[in-house]
């Protein structure tokens, strides 16, 4: 029997599973991180954790078994820097949750020609999320590391790196590399990458399930000679895991942020939402991401003490509209649509009479206005939407989707194994070795509808989400400039 070996690095945990040929989930196992935030706007991790759970995850998983591939996946994009020799020389600095780089944002924006220029080449304008920036900064805040720097990873590219000695990118994760990636080429854009990082050697670009190369070693149940593959960023590879790679699918991402990403038909673009390169050749998608999601409620569980069954059952018993509560989710800034790394969370409507169970309830329902929020972007962008497909941890339990359903008045379906990345990685790798099926592997298990009598109630409260952001802007910039470690 085959056996195929998937890890994920993802933001609050390493997630690793064991799978045979017909995607069934062997074994699990999951090492819970934190992320180090050293000042306001800043998010980093130590890429060695990466690697020690990495090799924790196989340990336990593929003892006594023998793999016949591994697939890989992670976080991003993140912004790892090694020397010539492969020796990391700060820790990683992570996706859109990241905001320090906002003056070079803008400094770049003006230097390459403005906002539109750099979507038309690239897919998307500079924002919190592009790597672009974050190497602008490290050269004017850590010249010595920057000088030294030579080589650019991300976590899936770090494990192949690790297991494989092979230095490679995937092409997707190439196309959030803006402004330093051609969209239209499908190839490294030289010119604005030479500006940007003249030192640096762009890794050679492969698609995510392609073989990287082999092990070197053996770890555990890997022999030496296991092909690994490429690997993408996990968002993706949690849409692959669930087949939602064909036009008009929408995959919805239920983590510590939630990630939206829609197939198209052919490349769009959009001021407020990202446009990329797809996971396989000849796909395409619009995405957009949330800065937080899961890592309020994790906020809100730490903050109270309680478990999630009980907030669960708390913002059940709460109801629709949380009692007259009302959150701007914006805890770490916002990346789509409004693209505000300034934003500050909101709660309004506060009283003596409210309970954990109001507030949380008013988190889930602020993550399903900014779901809603980022939808419409899309379908401004011309994106058509036929079928949503939920996947992640806050999956379960139920409640979380109910309400987005209701709010976005769209079904998703939920696959039989929403494990996510792990998984994805997993299929990608039994891909890479024989045929193998997404839809046969992970089938639908059900389908949660809209409740048509909550609708009404929620459009008007989308309204109010919606007026809330400009309402308190202003306040909310002034206060974020204030937390900054200058002021």
């Amino acid at each position: 029997m085959s056996l195929f070996f998937g890890v994920d690095i993802g933001t609050a945990s390493s997630k690793g599973v064991l799978v045979d040929a017909d995607g069934t989930v062997l074994r699990g196992a999951v090492r819970e991180h934190t992320v180090q935030r050293p000042q306001p706007g800043h998010v980093e991790m130590d890429a060695h954790v990466w690697w020690d759970e990495f090799v924790s995850l196989a340990e336990e998983l593929t003892a006594g078994v023998t793999v016949d591939a591994v697939g890989v996946s992670g976080m991003g994009p993140c912004v790892l820097l090694t020397d010539g020799d492969g020796t990391v020389l700060r820790p990683a600095i992570l996706y859109g949750v990241d905001t320090r780089a906002t003056d070079q944002i803008a400094a770049l924006t003006e230097r390459l020609g403005g906002p539109g220029a750099i979507r038309e080449r690239c897919g998307s304008e500079l924002s919190t999320q592009a790597v672009g920036p974050k190497l602008a900064w490290l050269a004017e805040h850590e010249p010595a590391v920057f000088a030294a720097a030579r080589q650019l990873f991300m976590p899936a590219s770090w494990l192949g790196y690790q297991l494989t000695g092979s230095y490679a990118l995937d092409f997707h994760s190439a196309s959030q590399c803006t402004p330093m990636f051609d969209t239209h080429a499908l190839a490294w854009h030289r010119e604005w990458a030479t500006l940007i990082a003249p030192r640096l050697e762009l890794p050679p670009l492969r698609w995510p399930g392609d073989v990287t190369g082999t092990t070197g070693r053996a770890i555990a149940g890997i022999p030496a000679g296991t092909p690994v593959i490429t690997g993408t960023i996990d968002a993706w590879t949690e849409a692959v895991s669930v087949g939602a790679q064909r036009p008009g699918d929408l995959m919805l991402m239920y983590g510590t942020t939630m990630f939206l990403i829609a197939t198209v038909e052919r490349p769009l673009t959009s001021p407020v939402m990202w446009g990329t390169v797809g996971a396989f050749p000849g796909t395409r998608n619009l995405a957009g991401g949330m800065a937080t999601s899961g890592a309020v409620t994790a906020w809100l569980r730490d903050l109270t003490g309680a478990g999630y069954p009980e907030l669960l059952a708390e913002a059940e018993a709460s109801g629709p509209g949380a009692r007259g509560l009302l959150m701007l989710p914006y805890l770490a800034g916002e990346r789509t649509p409004i693209m505000d790394p300034d934003a500050r969370g909101v709660i309004a409507g506060l009283t003596l009479s409210h309970t954990r169970g109001d507030l949380y309830r008013a988190a889930l329902e602020a993550t399903a206005f900014g779901v809603r929020h980022n939808i419409s972007a899309l379908r401004d962008a011309g994106a058509g939407i036929r079928r949503v497909v939920a996947v992640g941890g806050g999956t379960k339990g139920g409640l979380w989707t109910r309400i987005v359903s209701a709010v976005t008045g769209l079904a998703q379906v939920v696959p039989r194994v929403t494990t996510g990345a792990a998984y994805g990685a997993a299929f990608l790798a039994a891909c890479a070795v024989e045929p193998c099926d997404i839809d046969a592997w992970n089938p639908p298990a059900e389908v949660v509808e809209p409740v048509p009598s909550e609708r009404t109630g929620y459009d008007d409260r989308y309204a109010l989400y919606r007026d809330l952001y400009p309402a308190t802007r202003t306040i909310a910039h002034t206060l974020a400039a204030r937390q900054r470690p200058h002021a």
